[in-house]
């Protein structure tokens, strides 16, 4: 399963510390702040797979941190579950109104939690929910390490395969250098930002066969996304 990455929005030390535990116990990747700029910072700066986002932190408010990452391109689609004390239908409804895609009362066990970080997962991200990624005619294996565009095997090298398969957890997305290095590579990599562009061509080299067109697309001053219209 993909290693998917939660950013936990929490002022009780207490609670975030009990809910961090358990979902690295799942093997999920946590970034914890008790603070709302933080948190829209951390979000922007790398955007999450999920954000539990607590309606009453520090600073502003989860409510607006929530309508705040929903204004932003690069977040707007990051699946959002409240954590909140208030469990009234209307404050529910008014949750959900601003964005937030599930909505969880205080207390809660921390089996219920899991479980609805995983069905929000799966219906938004199902890449992560098993060992098969696929998108547009491409299909990936992560098991077998084995890929196919169009029902045909595609050969790649260790760190194409890395790369195109975190384009399949993340398809539509836009990432810098930067940060493809950071999540393909690793942040203590001294690979320079320029490489990602060679990798990136051999990448092409290999899954745009024949007449397939190039599912690559390159965003100017931005990066590289996966994505079906491709590049011109």
């Amino acid at each position: 399963m993909a290693r998917a990455r939660v950013l936990l929005v929490e002022d009780d030390a207490a609670l975030a510390e009990l809910v961090s535990w358990h979902l690295e116990r799942e093997e999920f990747e946590v970034e914890r702040t008790a603070d709302g700029e933080e948190a829209l910072l951390l979000a922007r700066e790398s955007p999450p797979d999920l954000v539990l986002l607590d309606w009453m932190i520090e600073g502003i408010s989860g409510i607006e941190v929530c309508r705040r990452l929903r204004r932003v391109a690069d977040t707007a689609n990051v699946p959002i579950i409240m954590l909140t004390a208030r469990g009234e239908e209307e404050d529910r409804v008014r949750g959900l109104e601003t964005g937030a895609d599930d909505y969880i009362t205080k207390p809660f066990s921390p089996r219920e939690l899991i479980a609805r970080v995983g069905a929000v997962l799966r219906r938004v991200r199902p890449a992560l929910a098993g060992e098969r990624l696929s998108y547009a005619d491409i299909e990936m294996d992560t098991a077998s390490h084995r890929v196919k565009r169009g029902g045909s095997p595609i050969m790649l090298g260790p760190t194409e395969f890395r790369l195109l398969k975190h384009f399949l957890e993340h398809p539509g997305r836009v990432f810098s250098r930067e940060r493809l290095l950071d999540s393909v590579w690793g942040r203590d990599s001294d690979i320079e930002p320029r490489t990602v562009d060679v990798h990136i061509r051999r990448l092409r080299k290999a899954i745009n066969v024949e007449t397939c067109p190039d599912i690559i697309r390159t965003v100017r001053s931005a990066g590289y996304a996966l994505d079906s219209e491709g590049t011109a």
